[in-house]
């Protein structure tokens, strides 16, 4: 019986990420669907010529992102969507291109709902993210500083005080966070948009709707 999954050759940097996202997406094409039984441990090492710790790895970042379920004994499912987790899944097996948008649409929507519901506790949250990208960006953390970077853009959607925005955004975010990893090379980008930024949180305390949407709209088309 030939495996569904199929061979591939794999760089040794970020193994556990690119097993992780050739299953992803086989999932979203349908080779595995809802309820199915992924391959077995051994089977996965095998077809992806990797160890054990890889596998293991891979399948746990696709449970942190509600695509499979483990069950002991049993072996790794896909996950069954409910109606509570259904976007949440769409999100985990949508490509860069589709998060892209959502996020760029829920950026203005959030910055707009955030200049007029924002507190004080709201703009503590966000002068804080914004200083440890800006202090990340200069050190050259990568890493650190896309994390503080979606985190000041998180603390915009709970400024909105919408549950549901907040909720989307955050999952969208979560789902980009891998993604931003692999396609950043440097925090040059990053150093380069901080006074946008700056500009964007600015407006956002002045209640200055008309400049922070501008603002916005400046940020989400930058590289």
């Amino acid at each position: 019986m030939t495996n569904k999954t199929s061979i591939m050759i794999i760089q040794k940097k970020s193994l556990a990420d690119m097993i992780a996202e050739t299953l992803k997406q086989q999932i979203t094409e349908g080779t595995y669907r809802a309820g199915d039984k992924l391959p077995t441990e051994p089977e996965l090492m095998k077809t992806f010529g990797v160890g054990r710790s890889s596998v293991r790895e891979a399948v746990k970042l696709l449970v942190n992102m509600g695509v499979v379920r483990v069950q002991q004994g049993s072996g790794t499912f896909v996950a069954v969507p409910s109606n509570n987790d259904d976007v949440n899944i769409k999100m985990s097996t949508a490509d860069r291109t589709e998060l892209d948008e959502v996020r760029k649409i829920l950026d203005i929507a959030i910055v707009e709902k955030a200049v007029a519901r924002r507190t004080e506790k709201d703009i503590e949250r966000m002068r804080a993210s914004l200083e440890k990208r800006k202090v990340n960006a200069e050190k050259g953390l990568l890493e650190e500083c896309i994390e503080a970077d979606l985190n000041f853009h998180i603390a915009i959607a709970d400024a909105a005080h919408n549950r549901i925005l907040a909720d989307i955004y955050r999952s969208a975010a979560t789902h980009l966070l891998s993604e931003f990893n692999r396609i950043y090379n440097g925090t040059d980008c990053f150093i380069n948009s901080q006074t946008s930024h700056e500009k964007l949180l600015k407006h956002i305390i002045a209640g200055d709707l008309k400049n922070a949407r501008k603002t916005a709209t400046i940020i989400v088309e930058e590289p």
